[in-house]
């Protein structure tokens, strides 16, 4: 009896320290396995670019691939392309990971195309101090800005906004009157009026506050997930840096100012550095041009050509830099629907670009005319014979030296013996060698 009751106590006591073990277990499953959750974070900071929709790609792929509870786009930016933003609008539809927008971080703003991405996304928060709006489309032109009062495009971009946010629950009106009425909001007031869900300090905060919502029929687990922040290849980081507006049209003028150096002057590669630049920025633009700037530019370059062909600074000249200025202002990205940015923002994108193209024409035409004039001038050698100067070397005796000629040392051999000090008249030249005689007595050099 004794043995049966310690049996039964035994089994009770390893029984117990299993269910206690397994317990144990179960917990730290429970630690490991949140700790697994991770968030993937991308940054779209400057304008949206012809290569930011394929790093958006990119990034959903990276997220869907790896079973990311969620990707988060923080912004900063000034809008950009409508055809690269209604792409990765679709884009962000099209995913099965739930997509948060963030403006982030504080004092930053999401205006225009971002504006649009924003209201697209399965959740949308925005950090203290930050803005949206001024989505309204404009023309840049030199007089000034203007409304786009197209009803066609100013319709379009309504009902794509205020569907987005019908699908999302948010403000219609307020995604309305952020395109007709270049409504801004600050991030207190878009929360007030519904048009984000959520204001945020940080990151960690944000995840904080959305998980457990359920986005596109997942859960989120986003509470302490780990935050891994997307880098983008090396190829589309390049084709990032190059598709800025501002970076390509520098690179289009830098090519087209070292092509006519390099034809002007041949023989250094500036043409071929200049061919490279064009290149490189046809590529970071899309190959969309203006085909009006591209044919000022080239018949800038064509009278500039023509003015190095003749003396003096003439007509040809002055028209050739103001067509390559004025092609300047027309290639900067600033018409729409194409460039999707507010009017400031343009105009300020149009200084970056003709301020540096400015001061390229001037420095061009400054080195091409010191070119010509140096081609012009007579050739030193033939003017040196006859000119009289001083010994700084014993010359002679097989020993070649220096002479002191016009301010600058020459080297020079004589058949004559010259000592340090000794007037010396130039008789001829052998290459870069001045060949010199002794000057015999003060009367022969007053009579040079």
């Amino acid at each position: 009896m004794k043995d049966g009751r310690y049996m039964g106590n035994k089994c009770l006591s390893i029984l117990g320290t299993f269910l206690f073990l397994v317990l144990v277990l179960s917990q730290f499953s429970g630690i490991a396995l949140a700790a697994e959750q991770k968030v993937l974070v991308l940054d779209i900071s400057g304008p949206i670019t012809p290569v930011s929709d394929d790093i958006v790609a990119d990034a959903i792929a990276f997220a869907e691939n790896d079973n990311y509870e969620a990707l988060l786009i923080t912004m900063n930016t000034p809008g950009g392309g409508l055809e690269e933003t209604l792409d990765i609008i679709e884009q962000i539809a099209a995913t099965d990971v739930p997509v948060i927008g963030f403006v982030y971080p504080e004092g930053t703003k999401a205006w225009s195309a971002g504006t649009l991405i924003l209201i697209s996304t399965d959740i949308a928060a925005m950090a203290p101090f930050t803005i949206i709006g001024s989505a309204q489309p404009v023309s840049v032109t030199p007089g000034g800005s203007e409304p786009v009062d197209d009803a066609k495009i100013v319709n379009a971009l309504v009902t794509r906004a205020t569907e987005n946010a019908k699908k999302h629950n948010r403000n219609q009106t307020a995604a309305e009157e952020f395109i007709t009425k270049n409504l801004n909001l600050d991030a207190e007031t878009a929360l007030e009026y519904e048009v984000i869900e959520y204001v945020s300090p940080s990151i960690a905060n944000l995840l904080s506050q959305v998980n457990g919502l359920e986005i596109k029929g997942k859960v989120l687990n986003t509470e302490g997930a780990d935050i891994t922040y997307y880098q983008p290849s090396l190829r589309l980081e390049f084709m990032s840096i190059i598709s800025n507006p501002i970076v390509s049209s520098l690179l289009l003028l830098l090519g087209i100012y070292a092509i006519i150096l390099g034809i002007s002057n041949p023989g250094f590669g500036a043409e071929i550095f200049g061919v490279i630049a064009i290149t490189l920025g046809l590529v970071g633009t899309g190959f969309d041009v203006s085909t009006g700037a591209v044919f000022l530019i080239i018949v800038g370059v064509i009278l500039l050509l023509l003015e190095f062909q003749a003396p003096g600074f003439g007509v040809f000249g002055v028209a050739g830099f103001v067509c390559i200025i004025a092609g300047s202002v027309l290639l900067a990205p600033t018409d729409f629907p194409r460039n999707y940015t507010p009017a400031e923002f343009q105009r300020t994108m149009i200084l970056y670009i003709v301020t540096p193209t400015v001061f390229l024409g001037l420095f061009l035409l400054f080195a091409l005319y010191k070119i010509v004039e140096v081609k012009k001038r007579k050739p030193l050698f033939g003017e040196l014979i006859g000119d009289t100067g001083q010994a700084v070397d014993p010359i002679g005796d097989g020993n070649e030296g220096y002479i002191l000629l016009r301010g600058q040392h020459w080297k020079a051999r004589s058949s004559d013996l010259i000592v340090k000090g000794d007037k010396v008249r130039v008789i001829e030249k052998d290459g870069v060698v001045l060949v010199v005689e002794k000057l015999k007595d003060e009367q022969e050099l007053r009579n040079n």
